[in-house]
Parts: structure tokens; sequence; C-alpha cells
């Protein structure tokens, strides 16, 4: 397949690509997005706009894509089965590619009762490895999940999300395998803080040839303070902080905080890149984009490839 996209160029290319995440307003503000946007133009590949992130309703991820593609950005689209029926999902896939939007990122989504609507039914008429096959589908045999043609399939770069830490740890590799037979050719994991444990994680994704079917982009986030370790450790599921990165944040004044966290982002991003079959990073700091810049520089990963 002939690269559609900036990130499936630089992935295609074998140049190590780094993402951001970058979530929508609460609001009907443009804006908003914009000013994100050109924080992180010239330092990604490709910026993932969130879906209704912990079931809060924001502005939606196809409209935030296309203000991103507008300003010559690569937007990847996240798409989560939690809202929308088949139906829904595959319009917005051929919605998407008739405004150029190629990258989606299948998802789950969080459960509604995380956000502020938590009286809100879910949907789930499909899981996210059915949207990932759908997607394939409608682009390789153009036809729909019903067996009917599509007149002008749609170009999409398929892209699903992983989480190496969360429990039971030795069926993860085998989760992701499934999903990449099911047409994902991208990989975004959770976020990366215990190395070691990736690493076993990495060892069995490369047993099952996983990194030669599709690129794997490691999840990276800058922690801001102690207190967002410990919550990150104790709060969110499938999330492991180790006890050594708290005690590293809480040992040292407030002040140096930020810095700190930045270092040990640094440390991970490289760590993470001498792993065989880590094909780039995707950093997550979200409402905290102006500090991706900072660590795409430090990391040494800027200037990006400029391809045409």
């Amino acid at each position: 397949m002939i690269p559609v996209g900036n990130l499936q160029k630089v992935l295609t290319l074998g140049h190590f690509a780094v993402t951001a995440e970058c979530g929508p307003p609460r609001g009907a503000d443009p804006d908003v997005i914009r000013k994100k946007g050109d924080i992180l133009k010239g330092y990604v590949d490709a910026v993932n706009v969130t879906d209704n992130q912990t079931a809060v309703v924001r502005m939606s991820s196809l409209t935030s894509c296309l203000v991103l593609k507008e300003m010559g950005l690569d937007p990847v689209l996240q798409m989560t089965v939690r809202d929308r029926n088949r139906i829904a999902l595959q319009s917005d896939v051929l919605g998407a590619s008739a405004l150029g939007i190629r990258n989606i990122l299948c998802l789950t989504g969080d459960h509604q009762s995380f956000g502020d609507h938590p009286g809100a039914k879910n949907v789930h008429d499909i899981d996210s490895v059915q949207l990932i096959d759908t997607l394939r589908t409608m682009r390789d045999e153009a036809k729909f999940l019903s067996g009917q043609e599509i007149k002008g399939a749609p170009d999409v770069f398929i892209g699903c999300v992983e989480n190496p830490f969360a429990d039971p740890f030795e069926i993860r590799a085998l989760r992701l395998a499934k999903k990449v037979r099911a047409g994902a050719q991208f990989v975004q994991t959770q976020c990366v803080f215990n190395i070691e444990k990736f690493m076993r994680w990495m060892e069995m994704v490369r047993d099952l040839g996983i990194h030669e079917k599709a690129h794997i982009l490691a999840g990276i986030t800058p922690l801001k303070s102690p207190a967002m370790a410990r919550y990150m450790k104790n709060s969110v599921p499938g999330m492991d902080v180790p006890d050594h990165l708290i005690e590293r944040m809480g040992s040292i004044p407030k002040e140096r905080h930020r810095d700190e966290g930045v270092a040990i982002c640094l440390e991970t991003i490289e760590a993470v890149r001498n792993i065989e079959g880590i094909a780039g990073i995707h950093t997550m700091a979200i409402e905290w984009e102006e500090i991706v810049p900072e660590i795409v520089k430090k990391a040494g990963l800027f200037p990006r490839p400029e391809l045409k």
C-alpha cells in the first residue's frame, strides 16, 4: 500500500516516529484546538485527538481533527465503540476519509461511570477488535459489515492501543497479536514507567513476530509532581508506576518537580529507543502540550523528518 499520510510515511520509511495527544475542549471554540496545534506543529509527526476521553463530553474528535488538518498537521482520529453503533462508526470512517483524515485509532473507550454523564447508556455494538477488522474490510474489500459494496472505499491507516502492564500480564502480547491479525498497522501503548516490565512484554511481542507486522509506539507521559505519580499508580487501572519513581519525585523541592519529571521522561525515551521493535513514541501530556517541544528537542528527536 502506498503511504497516504505523514505518520504512515514516517513509519514506512523507518524513521523513529513521534506522536502527541490533544484533548478537545469542553465547548465549541475551535481556537482551543488551534492553540494546541500551534504548540505541537513541527515537533511531532501526527497528533492524536481523543474521543470524549474519560467519558466526558467534549468537541467531537472528527471535528477537532479537521481543525488540525487545516493547520497542516496529520491528525489521528481516536474512535471508541462506547458511544456509536456499527452504522455510525462506518459512517464516520467514510466521513473522515472524505476529509483526508487517514489515521484512525480504534479503542473501547472509558466506561461512562467515570464521566460527567454516568447514567448514559454505552453502546458496544461491536468491540475494538471488530472495529479494526471493520476498517480493514472497508478499505481492502470495499464492503460494509453488511456485505454491501462501498462505492469509493476509504483510505485509512489503522491503529490500536495496548496496555503491556495490565493483568494477566502473560496474555498481553497475545491480545495485541489478535488486534494485528484483525488489521492494526500501528500500536500506541499505555504510559511506560516500568521499563523492566515493558522490556519483558516486548520480548513476548518479538517472540510472536508482532513487531514485524505493526509499528509499535511506546507511550510516554511526563510527571508533573509526586501527587500525579501516586494518583496514576493508585487510581488509574492498568498503570504501573514503580515506587522508586514516586520516591524520586518526592525527594526534591517542589520547584524542581517539573524538571525532574522531564528528566525521567527523557530517560524513558532513551531506554525504549534501544528496545528492538520500538518504532517511535507517543507522548501523552494532556493539558500540558507546551512541554512536548522541550521533550522532543532534549531527546534529540528534533527536527522531524520533512517528507513529501
